[in-house]
């Protein structure tokens, strides 16, 4: 007779191959149809905003929507079950996305509206990259980031000119426009001008009327071109270093089953996170 803790335990490890392993067929089979129900739960939400469609089908659209959350719930609750870790998957990334993918539902009992948060369900999207096994572009957005917090010091000096450089135009523009236009009738106000014209987004809804107040935001609009163009230098360097400083070892896309880390390299042993054996979960 079977001893049913072994039973147990055999079931446990093979709901874990099928809801957290991309690698097995199972677990693809799994993914994509998961992948397939969040789609459809997107579409659900972003369909209830259109008021004719949403009066015609909203008995059809709840019942979907509950459909679609109770599914969600038995996932996350698998997950919690089989995972080395409740408490670490509870609090990872993808962990936390996947809790916030069925909150609203819930929350929508109580208070009316919340349901419009669903739409969260589309960062749950980002598991297709372990589907697809898209590891290039894993890694090149790895880069990306990389880059970015390497340029991090130079940005924030470029933020703190640009800060200063709008509130002095903000307040240069209140002294000039602020008695022949009532558009510029606080600094703040005058601020926010500067903001929009410095970024080129050009709103509209506050112009100068006066010709010194039309030669400065002519000057600021110019000025507007560079704003742009130097943090996107300044990140486009740091990513080309960083790319020449990286090996172009692929991503896989194993599973680290001590903390559930799945950016890792295709010749990595040991997770990168906490150093536990990766290959294990080939076994797993």
């Amino acid at each position: 007779m079977r001893n049913p803790l072994v039973h147990l335990r055999a079931r446990r490890k093979q709901i874990y191959r099928t809801v957290f392993l991309a690698e097995t067929p199972e677990g693809k089979r799994f993914d994509i149809i998961l992948l397939i129900l969040i789609l459809a739960s997107v579409l659900v939400v972003m369909l209830e905003t259109v008021h004719p469609i949403e009066a015609k089908y909203h008995f059809w659209f709840f019942v979907l929507e509950w459909i679609f959350t109770i599914t969600f719930t038995i996932e996350y609750a698998l997950r919690l079950y089989c995972a080395p870790s409740a408490r670490k998957y509870a609090f990872s990334f993808y962990g936390i996305i996947d809790f916030l993918a069925i909150l609203p539902s819930y929350l929508s009992i109580f208070f009316a509206g919340t349901q419009s948060l669903m739409i969260i369900r589309a960062l749950r999207l980002l598991r297709i990259f372990r589907i697809l096994k898209m590891g290039s572009f894993m890694r090149q957005g790895s880069l990306i980031l990389l880059a970015m917090r390497n340029a991090r010091d130079k940005i924030t000096i470029f933020l703190y000119f640009i800060v200063i450089a709008v509130t002095i135009i903000g307040s240069l523009m209140y002294l000039i426009e602020g008695d022949a236009n009532e558009a510029f009738d606080t600094i703040p106000r005058s601020i926010y001008w500067a903001i929009v014209t410095i970024t080129t987004v050009g709103y509209g809804d506050i112009t100068p009327a006066t010709s010194v107040g039309q030669f400065l935001s002519a000057i600021v609009m110019i000025l507007g071109y560079a704003v742009i163009a130097v943090p996107t230098g300044i990140v486009s360097a740091e990513f080309i270093g960083t790319k020449k400083d990286k090996d172009r070892i692929p991503l896989s896309t194993d599973v680290c089953k001590a903390c559930g880390e799945v950016d890792h390299e295709v010749t990595s042993v040991y997770c990168k996170k906490c150093g536990a054996t990766l290959k294990s979960t080939e076994n797993a």
